[in-house]
């Protein structure tokens, strides 16, 4: 996992900052017993994860990584193969 960039984006850390936000609101909605707050800050944790989502689509997410055509990889295990 080290040779990768996971994780380490604009976006990974501004889902994961505002899901930590609102779980810090349910938590401490939860110890003085509202529920109304509680389930508020649940909401919270969805925006995070639609937010991070949406950055991830506008391109500040970790790139996908690229694929080697599988016709070649066949194609160059037949070669070895053979020889």
């Amino acid at each position: 996992m080290a040779g990768n960039n996971h994780g380490h984006t604009p976006a990974a850390w501004t889902g994961v900052i505002i899901a930590f936000i609102g779980f810090c609101i349910s938590g401490a909605f939860m110890v003085i017993a509202n529920p109304v707050g509680f389930w508020a800050g649940l909401a919270v944790v969805a925006i995070g994860g639609v937010v991070g989502l949406a950055m991830k689509a506008a391109g500040m997410g970790a790139p996908k990584p690229a694929h080697e055509d599988l016709a070649v990889v066949i194609a160059a295990n037949k070669a070895a193969a053979k020889v």
